[in-house]
């Protein structure tokens, strides 16, 4: 058992992409995060640790960080690899904040570095992931979707951070500079009925597909049927743009959005954890 490292994201995808693209879904963070190095290498102010583990020249983990993110995993075909990587980070990485992974993988290794280090984690959000190759007819709501603008920009960054604080628990840093780059991009879409009332994000491409997220319906436009229009609206038009999939990760501790993703076509392809840094 071998674990290579990476300086070049470009040689890193390359000897990778085959291994993750036969989980595409599950693994379309990982692989969003390596086209964000090699196309857009300017976003991010730390080196990445990028590597793998091989066995008799076999790939069998993927592994990601970008400091001061969570650690990223992919699915491991072979578990003695945990300890492999656990040791390897324990040289480099003084801690880490979280591990974000498949769920049996993450669980593994929050024990490996426990064991390790003596640092404890406990699991923060269960998570689904979510696959569509094509959108569902759901009830028809007023309104319609448009790219979000620029004099829209603060309105975005109270979404933003209101949808952290809900969703996640806490408001992540650099909330003006992601609503810059989403503006840039024109990946933030709003839906309007008369005025702005739901928004919705794309945040990420693979080889086949794009990843939908930041869903977020402020309480007062609730129940109208906005985000779902949102996500389907978006899916749609990313269909048509080219791509073959959406992606999007549900919180299995909300039957309301599994249920209304379940509705316009996206179906489970595996389960991940998050897992966070305790005491």
């Amino acid at each position: 058992m071998k674990l290579h490292h990476f300086e070049d994201p470009n040689q890193f995808y390359e000897q990778v992409k085959d291994y993750l693209l036969k989980q595409e879904a599950l693994h379309n963070v990982l692989l969003a995060l390596c086209n964000a190095l090699i196309n857009n290498p300017e976003r991010f102010d730390q080196k990445p640790y990028l590597a793998t583990v091989e066995v008799d020249g076999d790939i069998v983990a993927v592994v990601m960080r970008i400091p001061p993110q969570n650690l990223l995993l992919s699915k491991i075909q072979n578990f003695v690899a945990i300890e492999a990587i656990a040791q390897d980070l324990h040289l480099t990485q003084e801690s880490l904040p979280g591990i974000n992974a498949p769920t049996i993988e993450a669980e593994a290794f929050a024990e490996a570095w426990h064991s390790l280090t003596g640092q404890s984690y406990q699991l923060k959000m269960a998570l689904r992931a979510l696959q569509l190759e094509q959108v569902q007819a759901i009830p028809q709501t007023t309104g319609r979707l448009r790219i979000a603008t620029e004099n829209e920009r603060e309105l975005l960054i109270r979404w933003f951070e209101a949808f952290g604080l809900e969703a996640l628990g806490s408001v992540e840093p650099g909330v003006e500079r992601r609503v810059e780059r989403h503006l840039q991009r024109g990946s933030a879409y709003i839906w309007e009925d008369e005025t702005p009332v739901s928004m919705v994000c794309h945040v990420g491409v693979t080889s086949n597909g794009a990843r939908v997220s930041l869903v977020y319906t402020p309480p007062e436009h609730r129940r109208k049927g906005y985000a779902s229009a949102c996500v389907a609206a978006l899916s749609e038009t990313l269909l048509k743009a080219g791509h073959r999939y959406c992606f999007l990760f549900t919180d299995l501790a909300n039957p309301t959005s599994n249920y209304i993703y379940q509705a316009i076509g996206y179906k489970s392809v595996g389960d991940l954890s998050d897992y966070i840094k305790s005491g």
